[in-house]
């Protein structure tokens, strides 16, 4: 073994490739195990059911609460309160405000910044994942509405 000008021990042609391949072995072990696992380790953001109470209850439940009172188990740790969703029918003279929800819940709502701006929605492209070759985002944002419209007092 020599050592270089700079410190590094220099090894045989030999020694190189039987530490090359050794390298190499580990890197695609790695690449393979990380394939391997990748569906498992990957989050799911999207919930397979296209079901009003599904998408509410793994996309909005944890801030406003199963019942849609604002009583979430995140919501203590939000600087915002949580409103009522129950109330929204009340709150608009009774009537159901769906053009406004719907809005709020794609994050087009410019006044609302909890769920986003229109740089930046937070459900807009959740909703809109492709699944099975299909985006069925509408079906998914009519679907939650309709579930909020059903929680009303």
């Amino acid at each position: 073994m020599k050592t270089s000008k700079v410190g590094f021990y220099l090894i045989g042609l030999q020694g190189a490739v039987l530490i090359g391949g050794l390298f190499a072995a580990a890197a695609t072990t790695a690449l393979d195990d990380k394939h391997k696992r990748a569906p498992d380790q990957t989050p799911t953001r999207l919930v397979h059911s296209l079901k009003g109470v599904d998408i509410y209850r793994a996309h909005c439940a944890s801030c406003h609460g199963l019942d849609g009172t604002g009583n979430g188990p995140v919501a203590p740790a939000l600087s915002t309160k949580m409103p009522d969703l129950t109330t929204m029918t009340q709150r608009s003279r009774g009537v159901f405000p769906l053009k406004r929800i719907t809005k709020i819940v794609m994050g087009d709502q410019a006044d609302i910044l909890a769920h986003g701006s229109r740089e930046m929605p937070i459900w807009g492209p959740i909703f809109h994942q492709v699944d099975e070759d299909r985006d069925y985002g509408e079906v998914r944002l009519h679907n939650v509405v309709e579930y909020l419209k059903s929680l009303q007092k």
